[in-house]
């Protein structure tokens, strides 16, 4: 992975005074996870750039954590290549003084907003261009994306910013916002990255518009670690729990005028009645929206909802008013804390499973662990998904061109490709699938929402 920064202030190579690091040298950091080198490929008086290489040991990141568990190639994964948390610990590693904004040769350069060009590549872009906008551009600089290479469509980009600022504000902006595009984290994430957020991100974050998406990505989703950020960075920003009930997510907002989720939700729902369901797992159940609507059912004897964040099972429970007055009755709803990538016996009797707008939450890479849990070792009956088709993204007019309806969406499909999927997927595990579009269908592009539901063979 590489990251480079130049600037065509004059002369150009006082960048090497900024970057305490000699234009002329090349400069090599050891890290726990690989090596990083710094060089200067340009340094004229007109132009000058530096360049970080990172290069991550694939064999190292594995290394001691045990062998013989069978799931090491569910893990091949984009992390020796792709700019992450990785490359921030190598900017920080590297560049230290730089980042904190002084320079004892050049103290009122370093103070000063400079003409500055950074490039970062391949960057994941998980939420899609638009993100990567709504994160940098905010801050002042001019972003241009290209598409890295490859055989399909790629999340991967190539970024380059442009803009004059302090060469201390940019590096800290790269710190944060890089772990915040790929979504993840590499090491285990505490009390202490908060600290780590609020030092890099002083000055810009607390005004950010989108600080809690940032504070929510680079806390690794850890839901009590964010509200404390945001509490300290910006305590008139932190909502109450009440406030949250009634927030209007951005898919909601974009699908709105069509009522889709309404439809959505009661498509789902017939699709289960047809499918003779007795006991339903609703797999990333978030606040319990199809839970509040099946509960009401008499032919569904027992439902659970599975998530990942407890801070949505706690909404669900509210919600559904477990273990409360006028609420199911005791043993009728569970709910489950954990993830859809492994499997999970605590819901094994169900005889159906759904997944509502939620597979493209995860990231391409993790589908086949999702398959394997769910087709090869729970295989339940009937499954129903549910998923964006990305060609009705066109219609929509408040959705910026190529710009998915969910800044968490890892994808959105076309209807050919969320087809091509389910087909593999019943290929392999021996189902058979059947289509079918939910809300208002153009005859070009399609419908919003597309569903699949699956059919064990035999069952």
């Amino acid at each position: 992975m590489y990251l480079s920064v130049a600037t065509t202030h004059r002369p150009a190579t006082d960048l090497g005074f900024l970057l305490h690091k000699h234009p002329e040298r090349l400069h090599e950091v050891e890290l726990a996870f690989g090596k990083a080198w710094l060089l200067y490929p340009e340094a004229t008086e007109e132009r000058c750039e530096a360049a970080l290489i990172l290069d991550v040991d694939p064999i190292g990141l594995v290394r001691g954590r045990g062998q013989g568990d069978g799931l090491l190639d569910r893990y091949v994964n984009d992390r020796p290549y792709a700019a992450s948390s990785f490359l921030s610990v190598a900017l920080a590693r590297s560049l230290r003084t730089a980042m904190s904004g002084t320079s004892k040769e050049r103290p009122e350069l370093a103070e000063s907003e400079i003409p500055l060009e950074a490039v970062v590549t391949p960057l994941p872009a998980r939420g899609g261009q638009a993100l990567v906008r709504e994160l940098f551009e905010p801050l002042g600089w001019t972003v241009e994306l290209e598409p890295v290479e490859g055989e399909g469509p790629t999340r991967y980009l190539t970024l380059r910013l442009k803009g004059r600022a302090r060469l201390s504000a940019l590096l800290n902006h790269l710190y944060v916002l890089i772990p915040v595009l790929d979504d993840d984290k590499h090491y285990w994430v505490g009390d202490d990255e908060v600290t780590k957020l609020l030092a890099r991100g002083a000055g810009w974050l607390e005004t950010h518009p989108s600080r809690e998406l940032i504070a929510k990505r680079y806390l690794k989703h850890r839901s009590a670690l964010a509200r404390e950020a945001l509490a300290r960075l910006a305590p008139e920003a932190v909502e109450s729990a009440e406030t949250r009930e009634g927030r209007v997510e951005p898919e909601a907002e974009i699908e709105k005028p069509l009522r889709l989720n309404d439809e959505r939700m009661g498509a789902v729902v017939e699709a289960l009645r047809a499918s003779g369901a007795k006991v339903i797992a609703d797999l990333g159940c978030g606040e319990g929206k199809l839970l509040v609507r099946l509960v009401k059912e008499r032919w569904v004897e027992r439902l659970f909802g599975v998530d990942a964040a407890v801070i949505d099972l706690e909404r669900a429970a509210k919600r559904l008013k477990l273990h409360l007055a006028g609420g199911p009755p005791e043993g009728r709803v569970t709910l489950l804390h954990g993830a859809l990538t492994y499997r999970d016996r605590r819901w094994a009797e169900a005889d159906t499973a759904a997944l509502v707008e939620v597979i493209e939450h995860l990231d391409v890479e993790r589908l086949p662990a999702l398959e394997q849990a769910m087709f090869g070792e729970a295989r339940p009956a009937t499954v129903v998904v549910t998923t964006p088709n990305a060609e009705y993204n066109a219609l929509f007019p408040n959705l910026a061109p190529g710009a998915f309806r969910h800044p968490d969406h890892r994808f959105e499909w076309s209807r050919a490709e969320f087809r091509a999927w389910a087909d593999r997927v019943c290929e392999a595990w021996g189902y058979t699938p059947e289509f079918s579009d939910i809300g208002p269908v153009d005859e070009a592009l399609g419908a919003p929402t597309q569903m699949a539901v699956f059919r064990r063979a035999g069952a």
